[in-house]
């Protein structure tokens, strides 16, 4: 591994500090989504107001007759709305200056791809079912660290997304109020996304980069097998070995950079949880060899993050 420059370093300090500010702006914009007006009263009384909340969905909810406290909850909403909207449209301008300045000093060395993909997630508000695990999760690891990684030990064409079981209720929610399936998801980020015929929980797009999502092993009353939508072609999700132990252990989160200096939020595993895991991989003998000695690899480069750079 190498440390990377007191240049880079100062950079991606500066644009994380950006881009989480970005983060809270986004969180508190979804308290005022929508919008209210005053609807005229019934014609026996055209005089007459009504405070309505809309929902960007269109739907409308009376909050009842024109009074100084409806008066008051209407001011401050739009107060809010605005002030949000400013604060939104000045961290975006930052934003867009932060990936620009990452792109010339090269802090990123993340496939674009995988940051948008990262952060459709976000924006679909999907992504608190999912969590990075496997090679992937390298990259939130030295981002943390400030170093690099050895290239040997990132090397791969696909990412995967341990799915939890345990909100699939609240998945599927989120899905239906979408209108899409996780392969449409995936679609709005790399349209030639397609499910792999011979291996229903990946899909791959045109330069072969692929998206496995996985799930823990059956467990209660999980079902199985599960489809994530009725789509006709959406992913069928794997049971992984022991995948258990990594939805259910701490979680640990980065910023990370593409090459092209766009950021997004990384959601994965604590460093000590992936080590015990891929050691623990590395130990099965039905596992292949070329993989068990990459995740020896993979562990090793993990510790010394841990022992060195990472309290």
């Amino acid at each position: 591994m190498q440390e990377t420059s007191p240049a880079i370093v100062r950079q991606y300090i500066d644009a994380v500090a950006t881009f989480e500010a970005w983060e809270e702006v986004r969180q508190d914009a979804t308290q005022v989504r929508g919008g209210m007006y005053w609807h005229a009263g019934p014609p026996s009384a055209p005089e007459a107001r009504y405070l309505v909340r809309t929902t960007p969905a269109g739907a409308e909810t009376s909050l009842g007759p024109r009074t100084p406290e409806n008066e008051a909850i209407y001011e401050r909403f739009m107060q809010r709305k605005r002030e949000s909207a400013e604060r939104m449209a000045g961290l975006k301008a930052a934003l867009d200056q932060h990936r620009r300045l990452n792109r010339a000093l090269r802090v990123g060395r993340v496939d674009p791809l995988v940051v948008g993909l990262l952060a459709r997630l976000v924006d679909t508000q999907l992504s608190p079912h999912f969590r990075v695990v496997g090679t992937h999760a390298l990259y939130a690891y030295e981002a943390a660290a400030g170093v690099r990684l050895d290239a040997g030990a990132l090397a791969t064409r696909d990412i995967n997304l341990l799915w939890d079981t345990r909100k699939r209720i609240q998945f599927a929610t989120q899905l239906a109020r979408l209108d899409s399936s996780m392969l449409g998801v995936l679609r709005k980020v790399d349209s030639s996304f397609r499910i792999r015929r011979s291996q229903q929980y990946t899909a791959v797009n045109k330069d072969g980069f692929e998206v496995d999502i996985i799930r823990r092993e059956r467990t209660g009353d999980d079902p199985h097998p599960i489809k994530l939508s009725d789509d006709d072609e959406d992913f069928w999700v794997v049971q992984a070995r022991r995948a258990n132990v990594l939805l259910d252990a701490p979680g640990f989160s980065a910023v990370i950079v593409a090459t092209n200096g766009a950021m997004a939020r990384m959601n994965t595993v604590q460093p000590a949880t992936f080590v015990a895991f891929k050691r623990w991989l590395a130990a099965q003998r039905d596992r292949d060899a070329l993989k068990r000695r990459r995740d020896e690899l993979q562990a090793d480069a993990v510790q010394k993050l841990i022992d060195e750079y990472l309290p």
